[in-house]
């Protein structure tokens, strides 16, 4: 079996122990061997491909004081993540069976703590919160390499979010990484890191912390995303408005982002249907509609006007537009 397989396997199982419930709706087990067999699972199912690599290039564990490792350099998740009740699973498995997979770090000389965390964060804090030793493999690296290690584990993980790995490209190009290294930490082409970056730097980063991770959210939803923000007269003042709702503050990522996602289109309706429109008219007939918004006029013709007029009208915009100007100068002059 591959190992791709026996991970599905091992997902497959600890969903099956975790929900024992029938079709009709039986209540989860509480039996503590299939708790047991379930904890168990889940230790397989975080074992690091990753880790176990670097164990076999000569690595060793060793046992480090939490307190002894300060911060990657470059934050790859939100602060939300590393909170207990976002560990609580990782809680109960690290409480009863102990770390099973090994975490990475590097020495930093002249820091005010020798060591500095690449990959492993979530096993750290879970660490820190038990009051244990943290099980992890020290090696000696560039910041090059730390960077790329740190984004192949999560992505051989696939646990960060589609913004996470947004900011985690805008953050490395802001320290001054080259794109092939950024590629390399995302394990991902030139054109998506272009676009990761452009949707992190086209956002507010205080919005997106107030959003959070988004979890379920994917790639095309914050692409549109971009596109209202981009479009609406004053997104953040949206924006806030509904994050600072009593009932957003208890709702999940994915409800806060959806919240503000509508609340733009909302705001983009109400201004288009507010603008000022004016109607074009000649010897009573309607030709068409002059349309007055914030940021812009629109003039409109209706179907029934020939277009040799519409193209005589564009023939004439530069000898109008020098009248209207002189009729300016002349206003001022007076």
């Amino acid at each position: 079996m591959s190992r791709k397989d026996s991970k599905g396997l091992f997902a497959n199982v600890l969903g099956q122990l975790e929900n024992s419930a029938e079709t009709g709706g039986m209540q989860r087990s509480t039996s503590p061997h299939l708790l047991k067999v379930a904890a168990g699972v889940r230790q397989m199912q975080e074992r690091s491909e990753l880790a176990e690599r670097l164990l076999k290039d000569g690595g060793q564990i060793v046992e480090i004081d939490p307190d002894e490792i300060m911060e990657s350099a470059i934050r790859d998740r939100f602060d939300s993540g590393y909170s207990e009740a976002s560990i609580a699973d990782l809680l109960q498995s690290m409480r009863e069976h102990g770390q099973s997979t090994p975490g990475l770090v590097r020495p930093v000389r002249g820091a005010a703590r020798p060591f500095q965390i690449v990959f492993g964060r979530r096993r750290l804090a879970a660490a820190k919160l038990l009051g244990i030793k943290f099980k992890t493999i020290a090696r000696e690296l560039s910041d090059e390499e730390a960077i790329v290690l740190q984004g192949e584990e999560n992505s051989n993980r696939k646990d960060l979010s589609f913004i996470e790995r947004c900011l985690f490209a805008q953050s490395q190009e802001a320290a001054g990484y080259r794109r092939d290294v950024i590629c390399k930490s995302l394990s991902t082409g030139r054109s998506h890191i272009s676009e990761m970056i452009r949707i992190a730097a086209a956002l507010p980063r205080d919005i997106l912390m107030q959003i959070g991770p988004a979890p379920e959210i994917g790639r095309r939803r914050w692409v549109e995303f971009e596109l209202r923000w981009a479009a609406h007269g004053e997104p953040s003042k949206v924006a806030q408005s509904v994050l600072e709702r009593e009932q957003m503050q208890a709702s999940s990522s994915d409800a806060r982002f959806a919240a503000v996602f509508e609340a733009l289109a909302k705001a983009d309706a109400k201004a288009a249907a507010s603008s000022a429109t004016a109607d074009l008219i000649s010897h009573g007939l309607v030709l068409g509609q002059i349309q007055r918004g914030k940021s812009a006029s629109k003039l409109t013709f209706n179907k029934s006007v020939p277009s040799g007029f519409v193209d005589f009208i564009a023939g004439q915009i530069e000898s109008l537009h020098d009248q209207f100007m002189q009729k300016q100068h002349s206003k001022q002059g007076d």
